[in-house]
């Protein structure tokens, strides 16, 4: 997804470190389309600043003096709404905290970068800039804090002892499997879609865009919300009906075909579409080993990764979707899906895990 403005992105730097304050200025400022209006060591300094100057975007540290990122991200979407990335060394622990922060509304969560280390900025350089980017299009609004989760039925151990049927009554039909990809908003838009599939759903394959060792904290999560199983997903694990398996951060996933059954393969590999993982990578090999079996699902994010994809699973037979603009708190992947002709339904993302049953029979 493309800017389409001049005016540059006006970004607030909050970070107790000094040095972190400098090199993230630096980074964010080598990007002709950013320019980096302040920076704050605690937010109080920032809500000072906001007084003065409204920015188009916050980068926010977690662990701060006086008050934590988390605690002021909850009043700044409560009282006066922004868009904020979450810019934490805590991602590379998949810290709870992070998640918690994406719930509370920040828009995009990155590894606060190494110090010192010229090559890890330059390779992180791009996602920085690019979640910067993202955020500034993004959707955002209050948030009210202490909404309760609807209540799931636990997930008793029988449910994952029934054996599979006989292999010939397998054959005798074709089972059904259901690819997801998501970036900027996608935590919260997958929730949403996870969340309204029963608990026999076909087997789901999930690509969001997300940092190393962030994935499993967040399929936990949403193990404890969905009256699906929702796992991280390891190299060999087979695609069942009633289980979602997510792309670890940083490697590609694969479907593959084994006879009649389908299962997933972990991989390293350049990155795609600017993404590792990358929804176009799960969408072709869908396209490939499941043809009309598969239906794919393109949600909230920026950029086009998953369109082509999209396209290709629609050529091969396969029934796919994308989320309207309605909802989508980035509408650029799946804008550029329907600008191809790939989406053969477009829906608001309440809509969505109902549309794909209906496809699944």
């Amino acid at each position: 997804m493309r800017l389409t403005t001049n005016k540059k992105i006006r970004v607030l730097i909050v970070d107790d470190s000094a040095s972190v304050r400098v090199t993230l200025s630096e980074i964010l400022a080598s990007d002709p389309l950013i320019e980096v209006m302040g920076t704050a060591a605690d937010p109080y300094a920032a809500a000072a600043r906001i007084q003065e100057e409204v920015p188009d975007v916050i980068t926010l540290d977690i662990e701060m003096p006086r008050m934590d990122g988390i605690s002021f991200l909850r009043k700044l979407m409560a009282q006066r709404p922004l868009p904020v990335v979450i810019c934490s060394s805590l991602v590379e622990e998949g810290s709870q905290l992070l998640l918690d922060a994406l719930e509370a509304g920040a828009v995009e969560a990155i590894l606060k970068p190494k110090l010192g280390s010229r090559q890890y900025l330059l390779d992180y350089r791009m996602r920085i800039c690019e979640a910067v980017k993202a955020a500034a299009v993004a959707k955002v609004g209050r948030r009210r804090s202490g909404q309760a989760s609807s209540v799931v039925q636990p997930k008793l151990s029988a449910d994952v002892m029934i054996p599979p049927p006989p292999d010939h009554l397998v054959r005798s039909r074709t089972e059904k499997v259901i690819c997801i990809g998501a970036s900027t908003g996608g935590t919260e838009a997958l929730r949403v879609v996870l969340e309204g599939l029963p608990p026999d759903a076909p087997g789901v394959v999930v690509v969001q865009h997300m940092p190393e060792s962030f994935t499993g904290s967040f399929a936990k999560r949403l193990d404890g919300l969905c009256r699906v199983r929702v796992k991280e997903a390891e190299d060999g694990d087979w695609v069942t009906r009633g289980q979602v398996l997510i792309a670890p951060g940083n490697f590609h996933v694969l479907l593959q075909r084994a006879g009649v059954r389908y299962r997933v393969e972990v991989r390293d590999g350049p990155l795609v579409s600017r993404h590792r993982p990358s929804v176009d990578v799960l969408f072709r090999s869908a396209a490939r080993a499941a043809g009309s079996n598969a239906i794919g699902v393109l949600l909230t994010g920026m950029g086009d990764d998953g369109a082509q994809g999209l396209l290709e699973m629609m050529q091969s037979g396969a029934f796919t979707l994308a989320e309207d603009e309605s909802t989508c708190v980035v509408f650029g992947m799946p804008r550029e899906a329907i600008r191809r002709g790939a989406a053969q339904g477009v829906y608001p993302l309440e809509r969505m895990a109902g549309e794909v049953m209906k496809r699944c029979g």
